[in-house]
């Protein structure tokens, strides 16, 4: 029997592979903070816990006893990493090598092996010399989030050169209309939204200019879990291929929303832009998808749609 262990269970990701994993009929488990008001997936076993709470991140490991341990949580944005670098990197990076020894123990002591997936990020590229990024490409990250998710991918890494069955999916960015409003691709859904249904109002932006792979967030999930059936652990760069700006998004966003003319509803303001910001990102999947089997579903438009076809109807 196949016993799933989630951190960031109620999260974008989370409650996405929740959903997937609750309707193959696997057992699981989610890692739940106190005072989230999001609820669990219907079918998942919460638990009360704090990634802050090593000893506590071990208990919850050894009690649940996963076969697949998927550790998504974590400081949630670039943004927030640089208001709180020393939270950053505890939760977003000591926290999974807890995690991946906790895992280890669990191990040893049942006798089968358990698969542990990490979700890394794009972000551990920092601003790469080179397009686009694969697995080979350099970890140089530039900000305190990527700094984090560097270090735990090395701890995947040392963990499987132990005999943990750990992987890593180096996540580009990956948008759906459970996205907090806190990201910017959500901050621009809504704004499209409230445009078009208020016929008035700009959209207030930092870099136009910042150029991104965006995906969908389902499509990530389920490249996460071909991490953790394959007959091997690998770590596997999981994007689309295509670079988008953050203009482009704010463009389309607004037409698909019917705002006419919508370049004149821009506007750039240097207080949301970061202190340091990768210019290009776009990721090289070949790995994933001839190794894994793994293809995106939704284009950029067809992502950008949804995400404004539901801040509409939440608006009407």
């Amino acid at each position: 029997m196949t016993v799933a262990l989630i951190t960031g269970v109620t999260g974008q990701d989370g409650s996405y592979l929740a959903e997937r994993l609750v309707s193959e009929g696997v057992t699981v488990h989610g890692l739940v903070r106190s005072g989230d008001r999001t609820p669990p997936v219907p079918g998942v076993r919460s638990h009360l816990g704090d990634l802050a709470d090593l000893d506590g991140l071990r208990r919850l490991v050894l009690e649940v006893a996963p076969t697949e341990l998927y550790h998504l949580a974590g400081i949630s944005s670039v943004a927030q990493s640089w208001q709180e670098p020393e939270q950053t990197a505890l939760l977003s990076g000591v926290a999974v090598a807890r995690l991946l020894e906790s895992a280890l123990e669990v191990q040893r002591a049942h006798g089968a092996p358990v698969r542990f997936v990490h979700a890394s990020s794009a972000e551990i590229f920092g601003d790469p010399a080179t397009s686009p990024q694969d697995e080979s490409t350099p970890i140089a990250p530039v900000n305190p989030y990527g700094a984090a998710k560097a270090y735990a991918q090395h701890m995947v890494r040392i963990a499987r050169d132990r005999g943990l069955h750990a992987a890593a999916g180096i996540l580009f960015n990956h948008e759906s209309p459970r996205r907090p409003s806190s990201f910017v691709t959500r901050k621009i859904t809504q704004g499209a939204a409230r445009i078009a249904t208020e016929g008035a109002g700009m959209l207030t932006l930092g870099n136009l200019d910042a150029r991104r792979d965006w995906g969908w967030a389902p499509d990530y999930v389920d490249a996460l879990v071909r991490l953790a059936r394959h007959h091997e652990p690998i770590d596997a760069v999981v994007a689309t291929g295509e670079l988008h700006s953050v203009r482009d998004f704010a463009v389309a966003a607004l037409r698909r929303a019917g705002v006419p003319d919508p370049g004149s509803r821009l506007v750039s303001d240097p207080a949301f832009t970061r202190p340091a910001d990768a210019a290009r990102m776009v990721g090289d999947a070949t790995l994933a998808r001839t190794v894994l089997g793994w293809a995106p579903t939704r284009d950029f438009d067809a992502v950008v749609a949804a995400m404004v076809d539901h801040d509409l109807e939440l608006l009407r």
